[in-house]
């Protein structure tokens, strides 16, 4: 009997792509009016890449986010990003079949720096799929898994959950909130990716691929993960509650990488 590959990789030992998945047809018309006001517009882009559920082809019409990756040909001023936010607001207005639009913004300088092959490489070579523009992942190698491209990808997990957590703490509305607490949730439960080893075969995909892998290190901490995965998918908890948590283990992770 054939062995098949680890999970999120191929037959030849690389991390598998995203570019034989096709476009649900409950989403042509968003990426369609995506490309369409984007390239349009300024700043000037050099390319627009999809990646997230929309991407992997297994998103929830009217419950799922739309997560794009903008490179520009040069790097944002506040004038652009403003530009950039007006349009996403508007393409949220169009559209119903996503809960929420979300950019990454980078340049064309950093995606290519040699120094950043580990981040912005890896992302676009195998997190994301170009729609439209200069497709730059075409500028990289398959990659391999890594701690190294783990520790690239996440590197930045201490400042961006403790900024998270000061915004969850002062959230305005309850929608603000369960938004915060929301991507707050998926940035921990993907940073804890930091702590796989070289030698396990499986490269995550899903949060859940992710928790998976946590948990066969540290099976002490299934309560504390599991807690983020539900509010990764249905934030409920009270402010104070989710950030007391998230300092929490935010703490015990610093700690425990150092």
């Amino acid at each position: 009997m054939e062995r098949l590959p680890p999970r999120g990789i191929d037959a030849s030992g690389y991390i598998l792509t995203l570019s034989d998945v096709d476009i649900q047809p409950e989403f042509e018309g968003l990426i369609a009016d995506v490309c369409a006001t984007l390239a349009q517009s300024t700043p000037l882009l050099d390319g627009i890449y999809l990646y997230g559920s929309v991407a992997r082809g297994d998103a929830t019409p009217g419950a799922s986010d739309l997560d794009l990756t903008l490179v520009l040909r040069t790097p944002a001023t506040l004038h652009d990003r403003e530009a950039l936010e007006r349009n996403k607001s508007a393409l949220e207005r169009r559209h119903t079949e996503v809960t929420k639009i979300d950019f990454d913004i980078g340049s064309r300088s950093e995606v290519l720096a040699m120094e950043n092959r580990l981040s912005w490489g890896y992302w676009l070579k195998h997190h994301c799929r170009c729609l439209w523009g200069n497709d730059l992942a075409e500028r990289f190698e398959k990659f391999k898994p890594s701690r190294d491209i783990a520790l690239a990808v996440n590197g930045d997990f201490e400042s961006v959950l403790t900024r998270y957590a000061m915004q969850v703490e002062q959230a305005p509305t309850l929608k603000e909130l369960q938004r915060l607490q929301r991507e707050a949730s998926r940035k921990l439960v993907r940073a804890t990716h930091i702590f796989r080893s070289d030698q396990q075969p499986m490269w995550p995909q899903t949060l859940e691929d992710h928790v998976e892998l946590f948990l066969q290190q540290y099976p002490s901490m299934s309560t504390q993960i599991s807690y983020f995965l539900s509010q990764a998918k249905r934030p409920c908890a009270e402010s104070n509650e989710f950030s007391t948590r998230l300092r929490q283990f935010l703490t015990w992770m610093a700690a425990e990488i150092t």
